[in-house]
């Protein structure tokens, strides 16, 4: 069993740009038009980052893949998959605010979750790349 995650004090607005840039860089190499959302343990907007020529409606997917992801202290990727599964995993439908689709990260520090990152503007499996990309600026 893994140790419980706790929340830990919110992401640095200094911190929030080293991983926006560092996930810009990974969709600007992939010429991929994506919105780039970070939020503290809160939930709470930290940075907004849409490139050029990004559809709108990703501003609000990021945000939503996010949210989940720092609510739920888990990758998003797991509730679309628990989804695709079937069977008892479709309960999390009757979950308000929840975004069952890859491209969100919880961001950990030291053992806690400080925030959350979300990617939206092209194929989820592509979100999340650079999701992680972003999320791996952060060490320990």
């Amino acid at each position: 069993m893994q140790p419980i995650l706790k929340y830990g004090p919110p992401i640095s607005i200094a911190l929030a740009k080293q991983i926006a840039n560092a996930a810009e860089a990974e969709a600007v190499a992939n010429d991929w038009p994506v919105v780039i959302a970070i939020l503290d343990p809160g939930a709470n907007l930290v940075l907004l980052h849409k490139l050029d020529h990004t559809q709108l409606g990703s501003v609000a997917v990021a945000q939503a893949k996010a949210q989940t992801a720092v609510k739920f202290k888990r990758p998003t990727k797991s509730f679309e998959e628990a989804l695709a599964a079937g069977g008892g995993g479709l309960k999390w439908l009757a979950i308000n605010d929840l975004c069952p689709i890859e491209g969100g990260l919880p961001l950990i520090q030291n053992g806690e979750v400080i925030g959350a990152i979300g990617v939206s503007g092209v194929l989820s499996n592509q979100d999340a790349q650079v999701a992680a990309a972003g999320a791996a600026v952060i060490v320990g």
